[in-house]
């Protein structure tokens, strides 16, 4: 079964922010600032890509999207940074409403609409753990009645851990969080033109069935500079520096090298 994920990097979409701008242009003044973008290099390269290359099923799909108007230097460190790596391909769109392009990419990118596929959403900053395909594929298996049944449903691991990555190295804390976008996965049956992009994360409970799974830890969102959710006043999450053996599981887990971690934030 074909796994389509997708991936936005800084792309300008209209709509599709929680911080808010009066223009377009501000829209890509504010994404494309230095300081932004290195710091979304520094956790794509560090959370976000490792996790993906470490993946037990190979078998998926990822598309990156940026806008048409990312500086040449910042569009050729992405092609570097993701060279080796045959699931990616990155797509460049001009500034458009969020969902609408998102979906139209989605939707273009099945081989056989006939046929069913998964889909899940990967964010820039944010790391899945290293069996979350071969789970999620598996999950559709475990639950062949219900899939039978509903066009779509959704697959969610609510348990993870929320990190800030530091030139100290790794600061965290386990979480429990229903339908957060890291490790939720969506089945959708053939011949249905629905997408993961046609529903917001945290309200895809009131469409479809959702089966939930609190096991091992499967994912990590980062608390960062610029989390888009978190640039208006939010309840801080305290975190503590991992121990040596919690690194190594993060390492194990996740494809987080806390030694990267603090030579790639302590530039």
């Amino acid at each position: 079964m074909q796994v389509i994920g997708l991936c936005r990097f800084s792309y300008p979409a209209i709509g599709g922010f929680q911080v808010e701008h009066d223009s377009i242009e501000e829209r890509i003044a504010f994404l494309y600032q230095p300081d932004r973008l290195e710091e979304r290099f520094q956790l794509l390269e560090t959370v976000a890509l490792p996790c993906l290359r470490a993946q037990t099923d190979p078998d998926f799909e990822l598309i990156i999207v940026i806008g048409d108007s990312l500086p040449k230097q910042h569009r050729d460190r992405l092609h570097d940074i993701t060279a080796g790596m045959p699931q990616i391909r990155i797509v460049s769109e001009p500034p458009r409403r969020q969902r609408e392009v998102m979906k139209e990419l989605l939707q273009k990118a099945r081989r056989d609409p006939s046929k069913p596929c998964l889909q899940f959403r990967h964010d820039d900053d944010d790391a899945i753990s290293v069996d979350f395909v071969e789970r999620l594929r598996a999950s559709v298996d475990d639950c062949a009645g219900l899939v039978k049944r509903h066009k779509t449903v959704a697959f969610d691991w609510t348990r993870g851990y929320v990190a800030e990555m530091g030139a100290d190295g790794i600061a965290a804390t386990e979480i429990l969080r229903t339908l957060y976008v890291a490790s939720l996965g969506m089945y959708i049956r053939g011949g249905c033109p629905l997408t993961i992009m046609n529903f917001a994360h945290e309200k895809i409970h009131r469409f479809m069935p959702v089966v939930s799974d609190s096991g091992p830890p499967m994912w990590v969102r980062t608390h960062n500079g610029y989390n888009d959710s978190r640039q208006k006043k939010v309840k801080p999450v305290p975190v503590e520096p991992l121990t040596r053996e919690q690194e190594g599981e993060f390492r194990a887990r996740f494809a987080i090298d806390a030694d990267q971690i603090r030579r790639r934030f302590g530039r």
